[in-house]
C-alpha cells in the first residue's frame, strides 16, 4: 500500500456524463502521482454538519499533471454538494487508500477480463491503461451508457444491458458467453451480487480472480471496522474471520473473501 496523504484538492473540471453520474477531474499535490490502478480516495464535505468522508474510487490519473478524475453518482447529500462544484472550487480528500489491483498477474501474453458493473466501471479504466496483457473490458449497465469511449482507446470493449438497448440483454456474464470470451485472470468491481456470480464463473473454469468490493465506508483507514467482510483468514487487527474493506481491500483475491 503506497502511502497516503491529506490535501485539498482543486477542482480541475466537472461534467455530467450519465443520469446522476458525474465525472470530476481534481488537481493534487501528491496523491495522483502515488495512486495505483484500484485504489480510492476519501472525499470531505464542506458542510461541517457532515463529518464522515464519502469514499470513491479514482477512474483516471495524470501524473504528469498530478491531476486525478473521479466519477461517481449522485446518492445522497454528500455526493450532491460534490456534483455542485465548479471548476475553482476546494475539496478536502485523503488517499491513495486501500490496495489496488494487483497488475504483474496479467503481464504481456496473457488475457484479462476487466469486468466492472454500474458505478463499479470507473475503477476499469486506469487498469485498462496500466495493464501490459490483452485487455478486455465487459461492461454492465442498467441502461444508459459511460466511460466506453475511455475503454476503447485500451482494448476490446463488450457491453451489456439489463433493457436490451445496446450490447448483449442481461448481465456481464451472459455478454461474455455471448462473445465466446476467455481469459487468464479477471480484475472485477461492482454490486455484490455480480461479484458473487463472477467469483463461482471464475472457480468453475480455472481463472484467476480478483474483485473490488463495494461497501459504505467510516474512517476509510481501517479504524472503526465499520466495512468488515468475512474471510477464510483470521485477521491480525480485530482477530477474527473479518477483512477490513478499506484497508485489506478494498481488491481481494476472490477465493479469500465471502460474498
Amino acid at each position: 500500500m503506497s502511502e497516503k496523504y491529506k490535501e485539498q484538492a482543486v477542482v480541475l473540471s466537472q461534467e455530467q456524463i450519465a443520469g446522476q453520474i458525474f465525472s470530476m477531474w481534481l488537481q493534487t499535490e501528491r496523491i495522483a502521482a502515488a495512486a495505483a490502478p484500484g485504489q480510492f480516495i476519501s472525499v470531505y464535505s464542506n458542510d461541517s454538519g457532515r463529518m464522515l468522508p464519502r469514499p470513491i474510487s479514482i477512474c483516471e490519473t495524470d501524473k504528469e499533471k498530478n491531476a486525478l478524475r473521479i466519477v461517481y453518482r449522485v446518492a445522497g447529500k454528500g455526493t450532491e454538494e460534490f456534483s455542485r462544484c465548479v471548476p475553482g472550487d476546494h475539496l478536502d480528500i485523503l488517499g491513495p487508500l486501500g490496495n489496488g489491483f494487483p497488475l504483474e498477474r496479467c503481464p504481456r501474453g496473457k488475457k484479462a477480463f476487466l469486468i466492472g458493473g454500474g458505478i463499479g466501471i470507473p475503477p476499469m479504466v486506469q487498469l485498462s491503461k496500466e495493464i501490459e496483457g490483452e485487455v478486455q473490458a465487459v461492461v454492465g449497465y442498467r441502461d444508459e451508457l459511460f466511460l466506453t469511449e475511455e475503454l476503447k482507446k485500451n482494448g476490446a470493449l463488450y457491453v451489456a444491458t439489463e433493457d436490451g438497448s445496446a450490447g448483449t440483454k442481461g448481465n456481464v456474464l451472459d455478454c461474455i458467453r455471448e462473445n465466446g470470451l476467455s481469459a487468464d485472470v479477471i480484475y472485477a468491481c461492482g454490486p455484490t451480487p455480480m461479484l458473487r456470480a463472477i467469483k463461482s464463473y471464475a472457480a468453475e473454469n480455472g481463472i484467476e480472480c480478483w474483485i473490488s468490493m463495494e461497501e459504505r465506508m467510516a474512517c476509510g483507514i481501517g479504524a472503526c471496522l465499520a466495512c468488515v467482510c468475512k474471510s477464510k483468514e483470521v485477521d491480525d487487527h480485530s482477530r477474527v474471520h473479518n477483512k477490513r474493506i478499506c484497508k485489506e481491500g478494498p481488491v481481494f483475491l476472490a477465493g479469500d473473501v465471502e460474498l
